[in-house]
């Protein structure tokens, strides 16, 4: 079964990508870590140290800021490299919650008519109009040419 917390999860627009992180945003990203002491968790803070300078960390860098247990800084590393991996997936996926919900909607009202379930024919997704062009560009990404007709219904006449 398709998990759609992972969408909202990955793609939440409201969450700034790493890149973007303030190094209040970075400071509480290591208190998170699991093993890490808040004594290295200031160190990023008192360096200032934003998302970008994060993504770019490496064993040099966190020795020089001066973390020096060799177990933290290779936590550390692994979970940069982590981010650096799911920032990625993040730019795949990142389309919008809002929009890959309208087409699951969509999509689970279109088979319970299918199965007989549902009455009525299912009226094509209600978009609000800041999210329109957006929802249509992932449409047409997902469902490739005509495929796209399923969910914004047909093309209209110039």
């Amino acid at each position: 079964q398709f998990d759609d917390t992972k969408w909202t999860e990955q793609g939440n627009s409201n969450t700034p990508k790493v890149k973007e992180w303030t190094p209040d945003d970075v400071t509480n990203w290591v208190k998170s870590i699991e093993g890490i002491p808040d004594s290295v968790a200031s160190l990023f803070w008192e360096n200032e140290i934003s998302g970008l300078e994060l993504l770019a960390l490496n064993e040099f860098g966190l020795d020089k800021m001066g973390v020096k247990r060799v177990g933290t800084i290779c936590l550390l590393l692994d979970e940069i490299k982590s981010l650096k991996v799911n920032q990625d997936v993040m730019t795949l996926i990142e389309h919008s919650p809002y929009c890959f919900g309208k087409i699951l909607d969509h999509l689970r009202l279109k088979r319970l008519h299918s199965i007989n379930l549902l009455a009525e024919e299912p009226s094509l997704p209600t978009v609000c109009e800041s999210q329109q062009k957006r929802f249509e560009k992932v449409v047409k990404y997902y469902f490739p040419g005509d495929s796209s007709s399923f969910i914004l219904g047909p093309p209209l006449e110039p």
